[in-house]
């Protein structure tokens, strides 16, 4: 597999499809850019789902988040853009993204989007 950034998210089959459980998954590390000022932002990703057939392959995702390092996006939009990505990818029965940007002139934004029902 590929070390470089890429916007690919790979899945694998659920190994417990008949069951209802919750992934959540921390990734700490998110950088993008300030579509504005072309500054770095950071922010912590929280991603919580209840898989159905697929789950969501976590080098696939690491090097998919990475892919946004270069990238200028406002909050509200990279958030909602990497929920969609995921539904796209794993059609789970719920889930939710929630990004923790660090503060910035004073503001601190956080970003929480779903889809489903829990």
């Amino acid at each position: 597999m590929t070390t470089r950034p890429k916007k690919e998210i790979k899945t694998f089959k659920n190994p417990n499809p008949e069951k209802n459980y919750e992934i959540i998954i921390d990734c700490p590390e998110f950088t993008c850019l300030c579509p504005m000022t072309g500054q770095p932002d950071f922010a912590n990703f929280e991603i919580k789902y209840t898989p159905d057939k697929l789950c969501v392959e976590l080098k696939s995702l690491k090097l998919y988040l990475w892919s946004y390092r270069n990238d200028g996006a406002f909050h509200e939009a990279v958030t909602n853009k990497i929920l969609d990505d995921l539904v796209r990818a794993t059609k789970p029965r719920w889930m939710e993204v929630r990004g923790d940007f660090n503060i910035r002139g004073g503001i601190r934004t956080s970003v929480v989007v779903s889809h489903g029902n829990k």
